[in-house]
């Protein structure tokens, strides 16, 4: 992957402009490239171009794959093509308790993300915690490393101008398993540049407290990634049972009229993790994906949408 160098960053700055920004004062959609997991990059930017997202959410591996044959600037003039913004690329993977050389690995990984995500106008990069095996016993020792670690994030993503979004994941097994636990991490942190991603499977899958949600300050909740599941008992749930939001038992509506309440107008993100959908044409399933988030939401009149 090619290295973003501080002059290149500068001169990008000038010809790409504050058009590359994504505006976050008003909720807008956006397609995670999950839903379309087979897909390539260029393909997911160009299936939520058709159907009408105004963002996309980068994976990772296909942003690796994408440069290994293409470069930063190439992306950059893709984007300008479709039209579409980026809003964030995920993920830095289980970002506590790892070995020293895993997580310089992750460290390292933060800065290159940051680079890229500085040239193409993407506010931010996502983190998920690490899981219980990886070590912690307690709350308080959960709390602790996962200060240290966004802190340092967050020094290599702040001169960037790139936030860092960590999101809790509700299965068991993981260390962060609810709201309650995730936004005390973030209130702890204390930093603009550290916020909250919530899934709604993961507030239902691990049981987060509407108390949570209802307390949560809108300016620390950086994305809302939205998406249905199917009506099982818990244990049995996992990523592939998610279904498009609407077509399951998750509280959607709830939730996103308690973040009305609240004040977040923020972004709303489809992650859907399902195989069946993963082997169908991704431009139908983007459509699919848009129109399903806009009738759970509500937003079916907005016009910018």
């Amino acid at each position: 992957m090619r290295a973003v160098t501080g002059v290149v960053k500068f001169l990008f700055a000038i010809i790409w402009n504050d058009q590359t920004e994504v505006d976050l004062h008003k909720m807008k959609l956006a397609l995670n490239g999950a839903t379309t997991m087979r897909a390539d990059l260029e393909t997911d930017i160009r299936a939520a171009a058709a159907a009408g997202f105004e963002l996309v959410e980068l994976r990772s591996n296909k942003l690796y794959d994408y440069l290994a044959t293409n470069s930063v600037e190439d992306l950059r003039e893709l984007l300008r093509e479709t039209g579409v913004g980026v809003l964030s690329i995920n993920t830095l993977e289980h970002i506590t308790w790892r070995s020293d050389e895993d997580h310089a690995a992750i460290l390292d990984e933060c800065e290159k993300l940051c680079e890229i995500s500085a040239v193409i106008g993407c506010p931010y990069v996502l983190s998920v915690p690490g899981a219980l095996r990886q070590g912690p016993k307690t709350d308080d020792e959960t709390i602790d490393e996962s200060v240290r670690v966004l802190n340092e994030l967050a020094d290599i993503a702040e001169p960037h101008g790139i936030k860092i979004g960590f999101e809790f994941l509700g299965e068991a097994g993981n260390s962060v398993q609810t709201l309650d636990l995730g936004s005390r991490i973030v209130d702890l942190v204390d930093r603009q540049s550290v916020g909250n991603v919530i899934d709604t499977y993961h507030f239902y899958a691990g049981d987060s407290s509407w108390e949570a949600l209802e307390n949560l300050d809108p300016a620390k909740l950086f994305i809302f990634h939205i998406n249905d599941a199917e009506d099982l008992p818990k244990d049995q749930l996992d990523d592939s049972k998610r279904l498009y939001p609407g077509l399951g038992i998750l509280p959607i509506e709830r939730m996103k009229e308690t973040l009305d309440k609240i004040g977040y107008d923020g972004p709303a993100s489809v992650e859907i993790f399902r195989p069946e959908y993963w082997a169908e044409d991704p431009f139908e399933v983007a459509a699919k994906a848009l129109e399903a988030a806009k009738r759970v939401l509500d937003l079916a009149a907005e016009q910018h949408i």
